[in-house]
């Protein structure tokens, strides 16, 4: 069972705003929105939710609104579901509606630790083969976590060859580098890539989620590194202590600090190329932060060879509140509709 209804009724009744133009679609697990007038106007980009943690089911839909309401995507957002389609986290090996999948143009991922079925993992593995960009988010360096004996352990997060956060995004799941729940992030743009278009409008960032450990491979082009601050103030100072990386190389944790954005162009099994762009910034709260709401739909542009605009408009939906990350912090009883508002 799906509701159709224009988002304008919906912005309506909660606050008095309309956007006449674009259309939604609620169902099972899913939303979808009919982007209207925009440079991405006849593009399709799927958005997926399911982490535990970061409110990823918050995250997604409002990206969506924004990617459709201000640039003219169709945008569609799949979250992990309960079989009545009550939204859950936690139900890792569920992705509803996953047929969207297959007429993504584009993909963006804020992903934890699933074990999707057989028939979404290959729904998921075709289209990146078909070289769609990627965008990943957070959790998404460790996106799946598949048995051994699973016909997907090499995309797991923790197989030997880091599996799709590795081989696709960059990175899989090392460590908190930043003190979890105790030390904020200051995004600041890495020397030479001020021109970068993945960067138009981009100032900087901050995130109340902590710095993740990363070493993205030499082929990755750094954008953004992450102060380790004192702190949860987005004015605090930078952190100034020692810590030793995987590579049991002790160093200042900001000397130099972890990269928390970078790109990518990976050449796929199929012999195809995706246009990879990742963050471990991501949280719903973190998306407070103009700058990355900003990284994020430029990469969308980016990825899909769409001239990035020099300040593209990510406003915020007037009245968007994230909730505190945690586990077990969600919304309870929530259904994908909710998550339009």
């Amino acid at each position: 069972m799906k509701l159709e209804i224009g988002i304008g009724v919906i912005c309506g009744l909660a606050m008095g705003v309309a956007f006449a133009e674009v259309k939604l679609e609620a169902g099972n697990g899913f939303l979808k929105f009919t982007g209207g007038e925009g440079a991405g106007k006849g593009k399709h980009v799927v958005l997926l939710a399911g982490d535990e943690e970061y409110r990823s089911e918050e995250a997604m839909p409002l990206m969506a609104r924004i990617l459709a309401e201000k640039h003219g995507f169709d945008t569609t957002v799949l979250f992990s579901a309960d079989a009545d389609g009550t939204i859950n986290p936690k139900a890792a090996g569920n992705l509803s509606g996953a047929q969207a999948i297959d007429s993504a143009d584009a993909l963006v991922m804020s992903l934890r630790f699933r074990n999707w079925d057989d028939a979404t993992m290959e729904k998921f593995k075709a289209t990146v083969e078909k070289g769609v960009p990627i965008i990943g988010l957070r959790t998404s360096t460790h996106a799946f976590n598949f048995p051994n004996d699973s016909k997907w352990v090499d995309w797991s997060w923790n197989h030997k060859t880091g599996g799709f956060g590795r081989t696709f995004l960059g990175e899989t799941w090392i460590s908190h580098w930043g003190k979890h729940k105790g030390e904020a992030t200051r995004a600041v743009l890495e020397p030479g890539q001020e021109k970068n278009p993945l960067l138009s409008g981009v100032a900087g960032a901050f995130g109340d989620t902590d710095v993740y450990e990363a070493a993205p491979p030499a082929d990755a082009i750094i954008l953004l590194r992450g102060l380790v601050l004192k702190d949860m103030t987005e004015g605090s100072e930078p952190a100034d202590y020692k810590k030793s990386t995987r590579a049991s190389v002790e160093q200042k944790v900001n000397e130099p600090a972890m990269p928390v954005a970078w790109s990518r162009e990976v050449k796929n099994a199929a012999g195809t190329t995706n246009k990879v762009l990742t963050t471990t910034m991501g949280s719903s709260t973190d998306l407070k932060s103009e700058g990355l709401r900003r990284l994020v739909v430029n990469g969308v542009f980016w990825g899909l060879g769409i001239a990035v605009p020099e300040k593209a408009d990510v406003t915020l939906p007037e009245g968007f509140t994230p909730t505190n990350y945690g586990f077990n912090t969600n919304k309870q009883g929530m259904k994908a509709a909710d998550f339009a508002k």
